[in-house]
């Protein structure tokens, strides 16, 4: 991974968020879709690996414009939430475990 090596705190956390399934199929379909992890605020910032989501590969990059995150973020967020909205959310079903 380029950037920031995470601390053992940040790979917990995102092996945690990762365990819960992609967000945006969780909220939508109901279903559980395996999912990688989104830095919400790029790699290399203190404390940047606690900002991520975790994003089916089609909702993070490979979905096409107005369903992959990467293929138009104003979009996506109009249609799923704002990745702050999602990253609330996030925090709040693991704190929930």
């Amino acid at each position: 991974m380029k950037g920031r090596t995470p601390t053992k705190a940040e790979k917990e956390w995102m092996n945690r968020i990762s365990e819960l399934g992609c967000i945006v199929c969780r909220n939508e379909f109901s279903i559980y879709s395996p999912a990688c992890i989104h830095h919400i605020d790029g790699k290399t910032k203190e404390g940047t690996h606690f900002k991520t989501l975790p994003l089916c590969p089609g909702h993070h990059q490979h979905g096409g414009y107005g369903v992959a995150l990467h293929a138009g973020r104003a979009e996506w967020e109009k249609k799923y939430g704002t990745q702050a909205d999602l990253l609330k959310q996030v925090q709040g079903l693991i704190n929930d475990y």
